[in-house]
């Protein structure tokens, strides 16, 4: 074939090179557009099933209550459990970052505290307002109370009459010098208990019982309160100051130590001639920034349930919040029924900041 004869055939293969590019451009341009048309599966496009909660309860019963939550909603719990300080200094550092959907706090102090400092979100929830009792939830559903423990006292059978002591009160009168035991008065369950004395009885007659509770005392405040009871079966101390489901642990468990425990140590309710024990809660919250808020309110709706609140009662031996909730705690019930002060949660935890005050200037360590 003559050289002039190729330039035809040379030209034919260059047309067809460009067809074929031509080709492979609408082809391409066709794939694009059908991936902008056609929707991602819808499980991609579905926000996580999960919360990340947060948690200062440290208590296994607890479980239960998270799986339950879990296996009837497919909503997975995420969790990180700190001590109530660390928690909120977490939450605080974290600020818009923080992951944390759900906040668990166990007192009233400390609710009202995150509240104060602007790490909660309020929920707009008519099953929770119709289910949590107003006294035990914030003025404006910041926060809500689940479960409910008294603050009692426990005395030696062996050397106290229970009519000496069956009043905050009388723990500060002067025939109970040196036999007084507490925790620590910067302690939250210390401070809710000297807010609802300063919220019933003003802060000159509350600084007046803290002063004679220092004048009481057998031994620096120190311990938790399961130290405050066995430190009266032992004789440290013949009266102390404890919650409630920290005697009933004592009541419920197997261990010989702690059944001669219950056998020297009596119980009995706080004033019940007056104001009635002074009750504290445990309670929950919807973080400020929660990244999976409908989830987050889902589950405070969930802790609001018949069954998740006998989680509360037969697990850790607090009371159901919800009023009309059965439980079926023997121990708890065999301590009967008892009256209770009906103080206001907000108020008591309002009041933490000049209780921690009035505490120092007694020299209640």
């Amino acid at each position: 074939m003559s050289h002039r004869s190729a330039v035809p055939q040379r030209k034919t293969h260059r047309l067809a090179e460009r067809a074929l590019r031509h080709a492979m451009s609408f082809a391409l341009m066709g794939a694009l557009m059908i991936a902008f048309i056609v929707p991602a599966p819808a499980q991609a496009q579905a926000p996580e099933a999960v919360i990340n909660l947060y948690s200062a309860r440290h208590y296994q019963t607890d479980e239960a209550l998270y799986e339950n939550f879990t296996r009837q909603t497919g909503i997975q719990i995420k969790r990180i459990e700190l001590k109530d300080e660390s928690l909120l200094q977490r939450l605080a550092a974290e600020g818009r970052n923080s992951p944390a959907d759900v906040v668990l706090l166990v007192d009233a102090a400390r609710l009202w505290r995150a509240q104060s400092e602007g790490l909660f979100s309020p929920v707009d929830s008519a099953r929770l307002r119709q289910r949590i009792p107003e006294h035990l939830r914030a003025p404006d559903d910041a926060w809500f109370g689940f479960s409910t423990r008294a603050r009692v006292i426990v005395y030696n059978k062996a050397s106290v009459k229970p009519e000496a002591v069956d009043s905050y009160e009388k723990l500060a009168q002067p025939h109970n010098k040196g036999k007084v035991c507490t925790r620590s008065a910067s302690h939250p369950y210390m401070l809710s208990l000297v807010g609802s004395l300063i919220e019933r009885l003003g802060l000159e007659a509350t600084e007046s019982w803290a002063r004679g509770m220092v004048a009481n005392l057998a031994r620096p405040p120190q311990g938790g309160d399961t130290d405050q009871i066995r430190a009266v079966a032992s004789g440290e101390c013949a009266v102390a100051l404890t919650n409630s489901y920290y005697w009933v642990r004592l009541m419920r468990s197997d261990k010989p130590e702690d059944q001669a425990v219950v056998r020297q140590v009596g119980f009995l309710w706080p004033n019940q001639q007056s104001s009635g024990a002074h009750i504290n809660i445990s309670g929950g919250a919807v973080a400020k920034h929660a990244p999976h808020r409908a989830a987050a309110v889902r589950f405070l709706e969930y802790l609001a349930s018949d069954e998740a609140q006998r989680y509360f009662a037969d697990g850790n031996n607090e009371w159901p919040a919800v009023e009309s909730v059965i439980t079926d705690n023997p121990a708890l019930r065999s301590l009967g029924a008892f009256k209770s002060e009906n103080t206001a949660i907000s108020a008591i935890g309002k009041n933490q900041t000049e209780a921690q005050k009035l505490l120092d200037r007694a020299g209640y360590r």
